[in-house]
Protein backbone atom coordinates (compact mmCIF):
# COMPACT_ATOMS: atom_id res chain seq x y z
CA UNK A 1 0.00 0.00 0.00
CA UNK A 2 2.82 2.34 0.98
CA UNK A 3 4.73 1.64 -2.57
CA UNK A 4 1.57 2.22 -4.52
CA UNK A 5 0.65 5.72 -1.99
CA UNK A 6 4.32 6.80 -3.14
CA UNK A 7 4.09 6.15 -6.61
CA UNK A 8 0.64 8.17 -7.16
CA UNK A 9 1.84 10.98 -4.42
CA UNK A 10 5.25 11.43 -6.38
CA UNK A 11 3.02 11.68 -9.58
CA UNK A 12 1.48 14.79 -8.35
CA UNK A 13 4.14 16.42 -7.15
CA UNK A 14 5.57 16.39 -10.14
CA UNK A 15 2.43 18.30 -11.50
CA UNK A 16 3.35 20.34 -8.69
CA UNK A 17 6.35 21.50 -10.30
CA UNK A 18 5.02 21.91 -13.57
CA UNK A 19 2.48 24.30 -11.98
CA UNK A 20 5.19 25.93 -10.34
CA UNK A 21 7.52 26.34 -13.32
CA UNK A 22 4.53 27.50 -15.61
CA UNK A 23 3.08 30.38 -12.90
CA UNK A 24 6.54 31.41 -13.29
CA UNK A 25 6.23 31.67 -16.82
CA UNK A 26 3.03 33.51 -16.70
CA UNK A 27 4.45 35.98 -13.81
CA UNK A 28 7.24 36.82 -16.69
CA UNK A 29 4.84 37.77 -19.10
CA UNK A 30 2.11 39.81 -17.62
CA UNK A 31 3.05 43.48 -17.16
CA UNK A 32 -0.38 43.66 -14.76
CA UNK A 33 0.54 43.94 -11.06
CA UNK A 34 -2.81 42.83 -10.35
CA UNK A 35 -2.57 39.86 -11.96
CA UNK A 36 1.05 39.12 -11.13
CA UNK A 37 0.41 39.52 -7.55
CA UNK A 38 -2.46 36.87 -7.76
CA UNK A 39 -0.53 34.29 -9.70
CA UNK A 40 2.56 34.61 -7.30
CA UNK A 41 -0.19 33.75 -4.62
CA UNK A 42 -1.07 30.86 -6.23
CA UNK A 43 2.56 29.75 -7.20
CA UNK A 44 3.08 30.19 -3.60
CA UNK A 45 0.33 27.67 -2.69
CA UNK A 46 1.74 25.41 -4.99
CA UNK A 47 4.95 25.57 -3.89
CA UNK A 48 3.08 24.47 -0.50
CA UNK A 49 1.60 21.61 -1.88
CA UNK A 50 4.70 20.47 -3.05
CA UNK A 51 6.61 20.95 0.79
CA UNK A 52 3.48 19.01 1.58
CA UNK A 53 3.45 16.01 -0.57
CA UNK A 54 7.71 15.77 -0.33
CA UNK A 55 7.49 15.54 3.11
CA UNK A 56 4.50 12.64 2.70
CA UNK A 57 6.44 10.77 1.07
CA UNK A 58 9.55 10.50 2.73
CA UNK A 59 7.19 9.50 6.04
CA UNK A 60 6.39 6.34 4.24
CA UNK A 61 10.22 6.33 3.21
CA UNK A 62 9.95 6.99 -0.31
CA UNK A 63 12.07 9.61 -2.16
CA UNK A 64 10.06 12.70 -3.39
CA UNK A 65 11.08 13.36 -7.23
CA UNK A 66 12.65 16.70 -7.68
CA UNK A 67 11.80 18.09 -10.83
CA UNK A 68 8.90 17.56 -13.39
CA UNK A 69 10.50 14.88 -15.11
CA UNK A 70 10.84 13.81 -19.09
CA UNK A 71 7.41 13.83 -19.93
CA UNK A 72 6.68 17.31 -18.43
CA UNK A 73 9.59 18.56 -20.77
CA UNK A 74 8.48 17.51 -23.33
CA UNK A 75 4.70 18.61 -22.41
CA UNK A 76 6.42 22.16 -21.69
CA UNK A 77 8.66 21.81 -24.91
CA UNK A 78 5.30 21.45 -26.81
CA UNK A 79 3.49 24.05 -25.91
CA UNK A 80 6.71 26.32 -26.32
CA UNK A 81 6.59 25.35 -29.41
CA UNK A 82 2.88 26.09 -30.82
CA UNK A 83 3.28 29.62 -29.04
CA UNK A 84 2.09 28.54 -25.91
CA UNK A 85 2.75 32.33 -23.71
CA UNK A 86 0.84 34.68 -25.38
CA UNK A 87 1.56 38.16 -23.63
CA UNK A 88 -1.66 39.25 -23.55
CA UNK A 89 -3.23 39.22 -19.41
CA UNK A 90 -6.34 37.33 -20.61
CA UNK A 91 -4.21 34.72 -22.46
CA UNK A 92 -2.19 34.38 -19.69
CA UNK A 93 -4.98 33.98 -17.08
CA UNK A 94 -7.22 31.54 -19.74
CA UNK A 95 -4.04 29.15 -20.03
CA UNK A 96 -3.62 29.46 -16.21
CA UNK A 97 -7.04 28.26 -15.97
CA UNK A 98 -6.75 25.39 -18.21
CA UNK A 99 -3.33 24.44 -16.51
CA UNK A 100 -4.92 24.44 -12.76
CA UNK A 101 -8.12 22.58 -14.71
CA UNK A 102 -6.02 19.72 -16.24
CA UNK A 103 -4.17 19.43 -13.57
CA UNK A 104 -7.08 18.76 -10.71
CA UNK A 105 -8.55 16.56 -13.76
CA UNK A 106 -5.13 14.74 -13.78
CA UNK A 107 -4.46 14.67 -10.38
CA UNK A 108 -8.43 13.03 -10.14
CA UNK A 109 -7.41 10.39 -12.14
CA UNK A 110 -4.25 9.85 -10.13
CA UNK A 111 -5.37 9.33 -7.03
CA UNK A 112 -8.11 6.63 -8.19
CA UNK A 113 -6.22 3.86 -6.83
CA UNK A 114 -5.57 3.09 -3.35
CA UNK A 115 -4.10 5.87 -1.08
CA UNK A 116 -3.71 5.57 2.76
CA UNK A 117 -5.77 7.52 4.83
CA UNK A 118 -3.87 10.25 5.65
CA UNK A 119 -2.61 10.31 1.81
CA UNK A 120 -5.58 11.04 0.59
CA UNK A 121 -6.56 13.76 3.50
CA UNK A 122 -3.41 15.33 1.89
CA UNK A 123 -4.71 14.97 -1.39
CA UNK A 124 -8.23 16.38 -0.68
CA UNK A 125 -6.75 19.70 1.04
CA UNK A 126 -4.91 20.25 -2.05
CA UNK A 127 -7.13 19.70 -4.32
CA UNK A 128 -9.56 21.78 -2.76
CA UNK A 129 -7.20 25.00 -2.75
CA UNK A 130 -6.53 23.95 -6.55
CA UNK A 131 -10.61 23.98 -7.10
CA UNK A 132 -10.21 27.79 -5.15
CA UNK A 133 -7.68 28.93 -8.06
CA UNK A 134 -10.25 28.12 -10.61
CA UNK A 135 -12.48 30.13 -9.28
CA UNK A 136 -10.31 33.15 -8.48
CA UNK A 137 -8.95 33.06 -11.99
CA UNK A 138 -12.55 32.61 -13.51
CA UNK A 139 -13.12 36.10 -11.41
CA UNK A 140 -10.12 37.80 -13.50
CA UNK A 141 -11.52 36.16 -16.96
CA UNK A 142 -15.02 37.62 -16.19
CA UNK A 143 -14.55 40.92 -15.19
Amino acid sequence: MHNTSIQELNALLKGEHMAIHGYEKYMENTSDPEVKSQLQKIQIDHKQHAIRLAERIQNLGGHPCSDIGVAGEIGQLMSSLKGYMNKDTISIINQAYTGEKRGIEMANEIVKGDLDDQSRTLVDDILNVDRSHLSTLDEFINN
